[in-house]
């Protein structure tokens, strides 16, 4: 494992030196879920909130957070983006998969963009069920997939899976075939 680089030789925090990177076409995915009762899922799905459209209201959310994710995470780089794309799936009886696509062509990676896109959109549906679902459940944002930059690709199904515990998008979280989508 590499040393971590957000730090200097005397331990002082620092935003890394990306200066003699090549720029190259950087891609991340990550994904999340938001767990909440058959009942709320229902009413998301079928649109009949009245705080609107939930699940357009969270995709805009998300877009817009991977845009300032440079300003949300301390040492992150502000990067401008070429595309970001939030998407939804349900995840049978009680909760909702949410995945996100950044990408950019850049001398640093996409992965904090990816995720943050996915915390802020899954905390927007939080939000807006709130006042009907106050057991709502976000669980295991996690990269998914990577590539560019000079430690190549990454898949999260080719390394070890979700942590331990985090009640992530394992197999029982994959879409339901058949079920109405929510994207």
């Amino acid at each position: 494992m590499g040393e971590l680089s957000h730090f200097d030789e005397s331990g002082a925090s620092r935003m890394v030196d990306v200066s003699d990177k090549e720029a190259t076409l950087r891609t991340a995915r990550a994904s999340g879920v938001i767990r909440m009762r058959p009942e709320t899922l229902k009413l998301v799905r079928d649109r009949r909130l009245s705080k609107g459209d939930v699940l357009e209201v969270a995709r805009l959310a998300g877009i817009m957070a991977a845009k300032r994710t440079g300003e949300l995470i301390p040492l992150c780089h502000p990067l401008g983006l070429d595309a970001a794309e939030v998407s939804f799936s349900p995840v049978e009886p009680d909760g909702i998969r949410v995945d996100s696509r950044v990408t950019t062509r850049g001398r640093t990676g996409v992965e904090m963009e990816a995720m943050v896109a996915i915390s802020v959109a899954c905390l927007t549906i939080y939000d807006m069920c709130k006042g009907i679902d106050r057991e709502m459940v976000i669980g295991a944002i996690q990269l998914e997939e990577k590539s560019g930059g000079r430690r190549g690709h990454y898949r999260r199904d080719q390394a070890a899976g979700p942590a331990e515990g985090g009640g992530g998008p394992g197999p029982a979280a994959r879409p339901v075939a058949g079920a109405q989508g929510l994207s």
